[in-house]
C-alpha cells in the first residue's frame, strides 16, 4: 500500500470556529491566527487546525472522510463525515474557516483536493479497513497495463525533452499564448495534462491569475521543481496531481490549455480527458487552447515503400530453415506488416489527389463523439499511378482573440516529433488521371488508449471495380525514421498549393447525416471566434 510522499504543507488561517452537530451554534471560536497543516499520519492524510508553535492539534480531519464547501470568497465550512463507528451522526464535526483573503481561501481549497486526491488514487484504506475499489471513467475505459505504461512513459523526463526540443510544438505554443495574452491577463487557467508544467509557465508569464497544472504522471512532482525554480511564476501556479477525471478544483477555469495531440491526433485518447476536462472545469464560454483540430487525409503512391513492407514477410517463405518449413505462417506475417500504420515524414508530391479534412471542434464535441470517427473519403485522381495507401496528417488551431494560430504536422511544413502517418494498403489500386476514388475510414477506439483503423479504397478501371481494405492497430506503428529532414516543396508547387488542398473540408456526418458539406473558407480562423 502506498502512502502520500507529500511534504507536509500549512496555512495561516485568520480564524475558525467549531459548529454543533446539533445545531448552527459555535462550540468554541479562535479569533487570533491559526495554523492549518496537511500532512500525511497513520497510512493516510490528515488536516490539523492548531497554533503554529504547538505540536499538538486542536482539531484533526481525516481527509478520507471528511469534505470541504465554499461559503463565500474567504470563507469555508470543513465537515468530517461519519464513519463506521459513529454512523449514528449525521457528522462527526464541522468547522467554518475564515481567511484572510479570496486567494488565500483558493490556495487551501486546491491542497485540501490534491491531498485527498492522493490518498484516493494511491489506494489508502478506507475507514472499514478495505482499499478502494471504485473506478473512475478513465479506469473504465482504459485497461490498467495500458494506463501503467502510458503515465510511466511520461513521468521520463527524456521524454519530456523530446518533446520540449521540438521547437516547432514548443514555438507554436508558446507565440500562440504571448500573442494573445489578452485571453490570459487575469484569468484562471487550467493546464490539462500538464507534463513537465511548461504550458503552465507559459499562460503565468501571459499573465494569468493564477494556473492549476494537473498532471497524472510521476512527471508533476518534476513539473514542482521546475515551477518553483521560477519565483517570479511559481506563486500563480499550483500543480496538482491527479488525473482530470478525478481531481477537483476549487474555481472554475476561464481558459484550458493542453497538448492533448497524439499521432494522427486522436492516438493515446487523451482528446477525451481534454473534453471532460472542459465539461468538469471550463466556465460557460470559456476558451480552449487548442480550439479545433483537423484531420487530413489523401491517397499516396510510393512503390518503395510498399515492397519494403512487402519483402519483410519474406523471411517467412524459407522451407528449409534448420529443417523446418515456416511458411505456415507467411500469409499471417505478411498481413501483421500491413496492419501497422507507417509514421515517418515523407515528399508531399507522393500524393495524387488534394487532401480532404474531418474537423474536431474541441469546444462542442461530445466525448462520446471521439469512441468512433467515420470519414467518408472521396478523391479525383491526379496522375496515372498506383495508390499504396492513405496519408494522413493534422493541424490544431488556437484561436486567440488577438493571433488566431495554426500548429500543423503536414508534409512539406517542418518536421515535428508526430511526423505524418500512412496506411499502406496490401493490395494497391491503378488509377487514371481525373479517376474518382472513393471509399472510408474509420477509427474505433480501443482500451489500450488507441484506435483500430479500418480503410477502404475503391476506383474503377473501364468496367473493373478495384476494391482494396486494410485494419491497422495505431497504437503498433511502424516507425520509419529514415528522413531526417523534412521535404520541401517541390520547384513547379505554388506555396500555398498545400494549404489550399487542406482547407477543403469534408462531409462530417451526423447519425442521420444530415449535415452538409462545408466548403473552404478564406476567412475560417475569423469565422471561429463566434464559437
Amino acid at each position: 500500500m502506498e502512502v502520500s510522499k507529500q511534504k507536509e504543507s500549512q496555512f495561516e488561517i485568520l480564524s475558525i470556529a467549531e459548529v454543533s452537530a446539533s445545531s448552527s451554534d459555535t462550540s468554541f471560536c479562535k479569533s487570533e491566527p491559526v495554523c492549518a497543516r496537511f500532512g500525511s499520519g497513520s497510512g493516510f492524510s490528515k488536516l490539523r487546525f492548531g497554533q503554529e508553535s504547538e505540536t499538538s492539534a486542536d482539531i484533526a480531519f481525516d481527509l478520507r472522510i471528511s469534505q470541504l464547501f465554499k461559503l463565500g470568497p474567504a470563507e469555508s465550512l470543513c465537515i468530517s463525515e461519519a464513519s463506521e463507528a459513529n454512523k449514528e451522526k449525521a457528522y462527526s464535526r464541522g468547522i467554518s474557516i475564515q481567511f484572510k483573503n479570496e486567494e488565500e481561501s483558493r490556495a487551501f481549497h486546491c491542497a485540501f483536493e490534491q491531498w485527498k486526491t492522493e490518498v484516493v488514487v494511491q489506494g489508502s484504506p478506507l475507514p472499514n479497513g478495505v482499499v478502494s475499489t471504485s473506478k473512475s471513467k478513465f479506469d473504465d475505459k482504459i485497461e490498467a497495463s495500458s494506463a501503467k505504461m502510458y503515465f510511466h512513459y511520461y513521468g521520463q523526463l527524456l521524454h519530456q525533452q523530446n518533446m520540449l526540443q521540438d521547437f516547432v510544438r514548443t514555438g507554436t505554443y508558446y507565440a500562440a499564448v504571448i500573442e494573445n495574452r489578452a485571453d490570459f491577463l487575469g484569468r484562471v487557467v487550467v493546464d490539462v495534462g500538464a507534463g513537465s508544467g511548461i504550458l503552465s509557465l507559459f499562460a503565468a508569464q501571459a499573465g494569468a491569475k493564477h494556473v492549476y497544472a494537473i498532471e497524472a504522471s510521476e512527471m508533476a512532482e518534476y513539473a514542482k521543481k521546475l515551477i518553483a525554480g521560477n519565483p517570479s511564476l511559481s506563486e500563480r501556479i499550483t500543480v496538482i496531481k491527479g488525473k482530470v477525471e478525478e481531481v477537483e478544483l476549487p474555481v472554475k477555469a476561464d481558459i484550458l490549455i493542453s497538448e492533448p495531440m497524439g499521432t494522427l491526433l486522436v492516438n493515446e485518447r487523451m482528446l477525451e480527458s481534454y473534453v471532460i476536462a472542459r465539461d468538469r472545469f471550463l466556465v460557460p464560454n470559456g476558451k480552449m487552447f487548442p480550439t479545433v483540430g483537423r484531420i487530413h487525409v489523401a491517397p499516396f503512391s510510393d512503390e518503395y515503400l510498399y515492397m519494403e513492407i512487402a519483402n519483410k514477410a519474406i523471411f517467412w517463405q524459407q522451407q528449409g530453415y534448420f529443417g523446418v518449413d515456416l511458411t505456415p505462417l507467411q500469409r499471417s506475417a505478411y498481413e501483421g506488416y500491413f496492419s501497422q500504420p507507417v509514421v515517418d515524414a515523407f515528399d508531399p508530391r507522393l500524393l495524387v489527389a488534394p487532401a480532404i479534412s474531418h474537423v474536431i471542434n474541441f469546444t462542442s464535441i461530445k466525448e462520446e463523439d471521439l469512441y468512433e470517427i467515420d470519414i467518408p473519403l472521396r478523391f479525383t485522381s491526379s496522375a496515372s499511378t498506383r495508390i499504396h495507401g492513405l496519408a494522413c496528417w493534422f493541424d490544431v488551431l488556437f484561436n486567440g482573440s488577438t493571433v488566431p494560430r495554426w500548429l500543423t504536422t503536414a508534409p512539406g511544413a517542418p518536421t515535428t516529433h508526430w511526423y505524418q502517418l500512412r496506411c499502406v494498403l496490401s493490395q494497391p489500386l491503378y488509377v487514371m488521371p481525373g479517376q474518382e476514388i472513393t471509399g472510408r475510414l474509420r477509427l474505433v477506439s480501443h482500451k489500450a488508449q488507441s484506435y483500430t483503423i479500418y480503410l477502404t479504397l475503391s476506383a474503377t478501371v473501364g468496367d473493373v471495380l478495384q476494391t482494396s481494405s486494410g485494419k491497422l492497430d495505431l497504437k503498433e506503428p511502424y516507425y520509419r525514421m529514415s528522413q531526417p529532414q523534412a521535404y520541401s516543396l517541390a520547384q513547379d508547387q505554388q506555396p500555398n498549393q498545400l494549404l489550399q488542398a487542406q482547407d477543403i473540408l469534408t462531409q462530417s456526418r451526423d447519425e442521420d447525416g444530415s449535415v452538409p458539406v462545408q466548403q473552404p473558407s478564406p476567412n475560417f480562423c475569423a469565422e471561429l471566434h463566434s464559437l
